[in-house]
C-alpha cells in the first residue's frame, strides 16, 4: 500500500511540475476600439466608437449566421486606462500574460497608438503583462470601411523609404522597447514584420531592405540593449528570395528569413493558410498540420499559432464573405494542446504561443468575452496553460 502510495505522489508531482511550466501565451490586439482621430480624416466611424460600430451594426446574412456578435462588457474606449486595467487583470487571470499590439505608421506618422500608449502603458497594473509589437505594415484601404462597398479604395501606402524607417526605429526604441515590461528574448526586444515582401519592396529592393535591418540592429545595441529580435509573419508574404546563399538557386522563403536575419516565425491568422468556408474543426486540423512543416522547412524558431474563428463580414456591408462554422470553446482548446504539445517538443525555443486574437470582433476572432459563449475561450487558455486541479 504504502509504494502504491509513493507511486501515485510521484505521478501528481510530475503532473505538478508540468502544469507548473511557464508559457508565453501572446494574443494579438487590435487597437481601433477608440476615436482616432485619422478616422475622420479617411470618413469612417463617424459615431465615434471606433470600429465597434461595425460590430454593432453587424447584420446576420444567412440562416445560422452567428451576427452580431455581443461584446458581454459591451462596447468601451480602449484606450482608457481603467479599461485597460479590467481587461490586462482578466487576460492574466486567464493566462494570456502577453499582448502583441497591432501596430501602424502611415504618411510617417502613428496611427491607432492610444491603446497603446495612453490606456495599456497608463493602466496601473500595466507591468504586469508583457507586450510586444507587430508592425502591421499593410497598406490601409477601405477594407475598415463598413459603409463602403468598394474595398479598393487606397487611404495610405504601407511601403516606407530609409528615412521614414530611420523615425520608426528611433520611435519603437525610445518609446517601447526600453519599457521593463517589453517582452525579449535572449535579452532581444521582440518586433514582428507582418509584411515582407511590403517591407522589401518600399525600401527598394533587398539590399536596402537588408541594410535598413541592419541598421536596425546597430541602433539596439547603441541604445544599450543587446540587439533585437526581427520576427517574421509566416504567411504568402513573404518571398522566395535567391539572394540568401550565393550559387544556391533554390527560391524558398526560408532564403529570404536568412538573407534579413529574422530570428522567428509566427502565423497572425489561419485564413492565411487555408480555406475559410468550412468547419472550424477541419479548418484547425488543416492549420495545425502545418506546424511540422513550418518546423522541416525552416532554418530558424517557429512559435505556434491558435485561431479562434473568422467572420469578416462586419466589414462588408454587400454580399457574403467567406467564414468559418461551427466555432466552440472546447475545439479552440484542442488546438490549444496542439500548441503546447509543439511548445512542449521544441525545448530549445522559448515556450511561446501566439493566438488570434484578443479582440478582433469585427473578424470574428476574440478572446473577450461575449453573450454566447462568455469567458469560454479563456477558460479555455486557463485549462491548457494556467493550471489544473490535483485531486
Amino acid at each position: 500500500m504504502k509504494r502504491i502510495s509513493f507511486v501515485y505522489l510521484c505521478f501528481f508531482l510530475a503532473i505538478a511540475a508540468s502544469a507548473q511550466k511557464k508559457y508565453d501565451v501572446a494574443a494579438f490586439v487590435w487597437p481601433a476600439y477608440f476615436n482616432e482621430p485619422r478616422f475622420g480624416d479617411i470618413g469612417v466611424f463617424p459615431d465615434g466608437k471606433g470600429e465597434w460600430e461595425a460590430v454593432y451594426n453587424a447584420k446576420a446574412k444567412f440562416e445560422g449566421h452567428r451576427q452580431p456578435r455581443k461584446p458581454l462588457w459591451g462596447y468601451p474606449d480602449e484606450s482608457d486606462p481603467a479599461v485597460q486595467e479590467k481587461i490586462i487583470d482578466t487576460a492574466l487571470n486567464y493566462g494570456v500574460n502577453t499582448f502583441i499590439f497591432d501596430w501602424y505608421w502611415y504618411d510617417d506618422r502613428p496611427f491607432l497608438e492610444d491603446v497603446l500608449n495612453n490606456g495599456f502603458l497608463k493602466a496601473k497594473n500595466s507591468g504586469k503583462m508583457k507586450f510586444y509589437l507587430m508592425w502591421a505594415n499593410h497598406t490601409h484601404n477601405s477594407y475598415l470601411d463598413p459603409r463602403n462597398p468598394d474595398k479598393n479604395k487606397v487611404y495610405w501606402e504601407g511601403g516606407v523609404n530609409s528615412e521614414v524607417f530611420e523615425h520608426i526605429t528611433d520611435h519603437v526604441i525610445r518609446d517601447y522597447f526600453k519599457q521593463p515590461n517589453y517582452y525579449k528574448i535572449d535579452g532581444k526586444p521582440v518586433f514582428a514584420i507582418y509584411e515582407v515582401s511590403t517591407f522589401i519592396r518600399g525600401m527598394g529592393g533587398e539590399q536596402q531592405a537588408k541594410d535598413a535591418l541592419d541598421m536596425f540592429r546597430r541602433k539596439c545595441v547603441t541604445a544599450g540593449l543587446p540587439g533585437v529580435h526581427i520576427q517574421a509573419i509566416l504567411w504568402g508574404n513573404i518571398p522566395a528570395s535567391l539572394s540568401a546563399t550565393p550559387g544556391d538557386q533554390t527560391q524558398t522563403q526560408d532564403n529570404t528569413i536568412r538573407y534579413f536575419g529574422f530570428e522567428s516565425l509566427t502565423n497572425y491568422q489561419w485564413c492565411h493558410l487555408v480555406p475559410t468556408n468550412q468547419d472550424y474543426q477541419s479548418w484547425g486540423e488543416q492549420a495545425t498540420a502545418k506546424y511540422s512543416e513550418f518546423n522541416r522547412d525552416f532554418s530558424v524558431p517557429y512559435f505556434p499559432h491558435v485561431s479562434i474563428d473568422w467572420d469578416p463580414n462586419p466589414r462588408f456591408p454587400e454580399g457574403i464573405q467567406p467564414c468559418v462554422s461551427g466555432v466552440t470553446p472546447e475545439k479552440f482548446e484542442t488546438f490549444l494542446l496542439k500548441a503546447k504539445a509543439y511548445a512542449d517538443a521544441h525545448p530549445d525555443q522559448p515556450p511561446l504561443i501566439t493566438i488570434n486574437a484578443w479582440n478582433e470582433w469585427a473578424e470574428g476572432s476574440y478572446l473577450e468575452p461575449d453573450t454566447e459563449f462568455k469567458y469560454g475561450f479563456l477558460e479555455a487558455v486557463k485549462r491548457v496553460f494556467d493550471f489544473i486541479d490535483i485531486p
